[in-house]
């Protein structure tokens, strides 16, 4: 610890930290406009000029380091003018269209303009104009506003790992901007928003929209994927109008991607609405609750006949837990299907439960090892952890599969499952790297899953052979961690034919599903947000909320269970999935509310809920090993279970943004 001086006050700061930082901890603010956390120091502002004792002139603060004995001044009468000054010499070129500007109300410049500048302006000459740049679909740039803080350029070098904006020019012809004109293609693009201190780097979709003190906030998580990461929703009235990062040092620090950020015009596009009943003679037509529920307890009561749940992993706890019930308290007539993992060949669902959380990433040792996964689509926040470690440390990343974009060092070594399982049994030259390695890093993609089952026993084995292993299980669903903790298993053909029903829970219209209900013939009844090709050939269209209009718990891929906060009202006949499943079998709701008390406590307290699942996994595994059991592998090559990064769920097929998004992103695709 060093001994300093700030405004002749005595502190103790730690070492190697720069002057701005002891300042922050000790509760002094000092102004900025280079200076972020998250990014390299610049030091080009010179906004945060403060005063050394024994200094001719002051000193950018963010650039010196604490010394024993410093005496600091942030408040003196030099350091007052020099503010002054900077900002006099910030606003020489900057616009005067604050009124028009989205920034207006939460601009960096504004708040120093007004606490360090001056009243007059000694510059009299023309201001000069940039050229805006084209950033693609979600940024809208007016780079006239620009005041070259270079925080952009650093994020997308560093963080983002994708050169598109540089410093051109120098003196006063310098601007920001690129070399060859592209659009920013990065998943993570639209941070660079939040970073800008003034308005020359702001949300297209946004814009024009509302002021910041119109809006009313939200806490949620993004359930765009099961990283889980902690959102702010941005509302006016009855409608979303952002969606900003909230900061979380655990999960996703002050990062989002641009799906979860963008995605939010699906919610009033293509919604249901109202309920509709299909007849022969008329086609569609509009029913109420009542008439609904009356036709389809006539349906559902006959314990006969056979109701298949076809249900998506994006489906919250509580929802799960009720439709386990159901199955449970009618055995024979009622039956709980995942689609999620349905190109699989396979009826055990198995679980892939870890014990590391996304925070170990940063104590990984220097290697790290990818297997069947496309890291920068399917988890977007994980891969600039892992981009960060590789430019800060000696890390190397080994994928195992198929060849991908990726945005740092990658050594490809294209397996099959075999010989990705003869690598951990410690038969190939791979395998030193395996067992030797202090802590390694594995990171497990969805299509692993569909490649072989009893990932779990893969888990536990490399638990055995090196129990420092760091492993991190990638979902492509917000909440497969509560399917299979429940036990829901994935579907089968012979299930489906044995059904007289089919109840539709929030799946996404895909060819499989498609082909199934085409080739099936059987009466459908469509739960869903959004219209579909499939949702025109279903008996009975139920509209049901989204996530911002409903409560729900759901479990990210590192077993974190968060719950989501109610934002809007549901839209017309809409309901949430809770209270649909509530009013189809009301005779299992109070048990439900039992067991979910019980749930509860178990994932409110995260070693016993591993505890629990272990135990409900190793039921289902029924002693078997799949490293010795060839009947569990499949010969399907290692790839990515998705490959557009813009539409891989239900919202965000449905959102215009992000649909814009995919066009550019395979205009930028070459064929040679």
């Amino acid at each position: 610890m060093l001994k300093i001086k700030i405004n002749n006050s005595e502190f103790l700061v730690k070492n190697d930290i720069s002057v701005l930082e002891a300042c922050k901890y000790v509760g002094i603010s000092i102004p900025r406009f280079c200076y972020h956390e998250t990014l390299s120091v610049a030091g080009n502002c010179r906004m945060c000029l403060v005063e050394i004792e024994k200094t001719p002139k002051p000193v950018s603060s963010c650039t010196l380091p604490v010394s024993n004995n410093m005496q600091i001044f942030t408040d003196s009468p030099l350091v007052k003018k020099a503010r002054e000054n900077v900002v006099e010499t910030l606003l020489l070129n900057h616009p005067l269209d604050c009124p028009i500007c989205d920034q207006g109300g939460e601009c960096d410049l504004q708040d120093q303009t007004k606490m360090w500048g001056s009243d007059y302006s000694r510059f009299f000459m023309s201001k000069r104009g940039v050229e805006d740049k084209n950033c693609g679909p979600l940024i809208k740039t007016i780079m006239t506003r620009c005041i070259h803080c270079t925080r952009c350029v650093r994020f997308g070098s560093e963080v983002a790992g994708v050169d598109f904006l540089g410093t051109l020019n120098r003196g006063t012809s310098t601007e920001i901007g690129g070399y060859i004109s592209r659009i920013f293609n990065s998943e993570i693009s639209g941070n660079v928003i939040d970073l800008c201190p003034v308005g020359a780097l702001t949300s297209k979709p946004y814009a024009f929209k509302a002021r910041p003190w119109e809006l009313r906030s939200n806490e949620s998580i993004d359930l765009t994927d099961s990283t889980g990461s902690h959102i702010y929703v941005n509302f006016k009235e009855s409608e979303i109008l952002r969606i900003l990062p909230k900061s979380n040092s655990e999960i996703n620090e002050n990062l989002i991607s641009d799906k979860a950020r963008f995605y939010i015009d699906s919610l009033k596009n293509q919604r249901l609405q109202r309920l509709f009943e299909k007849s022969q003679s008329l086609g569609y037509r509009s029913i109420d609750w009542k008439s609904f529920l009356e036709k389809i307890d006539l349906v559902l009561s006959n314990t006969d006949k056979t109701a298949v749940f076809l249900v998506n992993e994006d489906l919250d706890l509580e929802s799960f837990t009720f439709l386990k019930l159901i199955s449970n308290y009618y055995p024979n007539s009622v039956k709980i299907k995942s689609v999620s993992r349905a190109a699989s060949n396979y009826n055990n669902s198995f679980i892939s439960w870890t014990t590391n959380r996304i925070s170990d990433i940063k104590k990984s040792s220097k290697t790290c090892f990818l297997i069947s996964s496309n890291i920068r689509l399917e988890g977007s926040i994980l891969n600039a952890k892992i981009r960060s470690k590789t430019v800060l440390e000696n890390f190397d990343v080994f994928s195992f599969g198929q060849k991908f974009n990726s945005n740092f060092p990658l050594k490809v070594v294209n397996l099959s499952i075999d010989n990705v399982l003869k690598v951990f049994e410690a038969k190939t030259l791979l395998s030193k790297l395996v067992i030797s390695t202090k802590s390694p890093l594995f990171i497990f993609g969805e299509s692993l899953n569909k490649r072989m089952s009893g990932v779990f026993s893969l888990v536990s084995f490399l638990k055995k052979i090196n129990p420092n292993a760091i492993i991190v299980d990638v979902k492509a669903s917000s909440n497969t961690g509560s399917a299979s903790f429940l036990g829901v298993e994935a579907v089968n053909a012979s299930t489906l034919l044995s059904a007289e029903t089919i109840v539709a829970v929030n799946l996404e219209d895909t060819v499989f599903i498609r082909k199934q209900l085409n080739i099936l013939n059987k009466a459908v009844i469509w739960i869903n947000t959004h219209g579909s090709k499939t949702a025109s050939t279903a008996k009975y269209i139920v509209p049901c909320a989204t996530y911002f209009e409903q409560e729900g718990t759901f479990v990210n891929l590192e077993e974190r269970a968060q719950k989501t906060l109610k934002t809007l009202t549901s839209v017309q006949d809409s309901r949430s999935i809770k209270k649909i499943l509530f009013s189809m079998y009301p005779n299992v709701k109070e048990k439900t509310l039992k067991a979910l008390d019980f749930l509860y406590e178990i994932v409110n307290q995260p070693e016993l809920f591993k505890t629990v699942s272990n135990k409900f996994n190793r039921l289902n595994m029924s002693g078997i090993n799949p490293l010795t059991s060839t009947n569990f592998v499949s010969n399907y090559p290692l790839k990515s279970s998705f490959e557009d990064f813009y539409r891989s769920n239900n919202l965000s097929k449905n959102s215009v943004t992000m649909a814009k998004c995919s066009q550019e992103q395979v205009k930028t695709i070459n064929n040679f």
